[in-house]
């Protein structure tokens, strides 16, 4: 299992850098070249999500992004060090089912909803010590081709 971290201070220029990083490992993974788009905006969605919330909240720390490779998958957690709710470890973010929803307000919502529509195995953490958006595709192995 091969993985990438990066950390960037939350700052919104740093987003297309984390974007671009993200294209690369991803189609160094395997990913499928028509889906490189989807993962380059849904980690530009998620990485300015994780800006906006630490910018809004005051917070100097820097956003974290992991990118993981595994053989028949290719993950990325974006995570943001806002505190959720309180009471245990990382739970889902109350917050999805509204964000799924169209009529729903908010910029954080649009993001989330954005992320899904892009995503088909998307999860939304939070807990005490932040939030984590995971978001994972298949990836083709030599194997895999014809």
């Amino acid at each position: 299992m091969a993985t990438v971290e990066l950390r960037f201070s939350a700052q919104p220029e740093h987003v297309r850098t984390a974007r671009l990083v993200a294209a690369a490992v991803a189609r160094r993974a395997g990913v499928e070249e028509a889906v490189l788009d989807e993962v380059r905006l849904a980690v530009g969605e998620a990485c300015s999500r994780a800006v906006g919330l630490h910018r809004s909240n005051g917070l100097t720390a820097p956003v974290r992004v992991v990118l993981t490779e595994e053989e028949k998958l290719f993950s990325i957690e974006v995570g943001d060090e806002v505190p959720g709710p309180s009471g245990g470890s990382s739970e889902p973010v109350p917050g999805m089912d509204a964000a799924l929803d169209p009529d729903a307000d908010g910029e954080d919502e649009m993001g989330l909803a954005v992320i899904s529509g892009l995503v088909d195995d998307v999860s939304v953490t939070s807990g005490e010590s932040g939030g984590t958006i995971r978001m994972r595709w298949p990836v083709t192995t030599g194997a895999d081709l014809p």
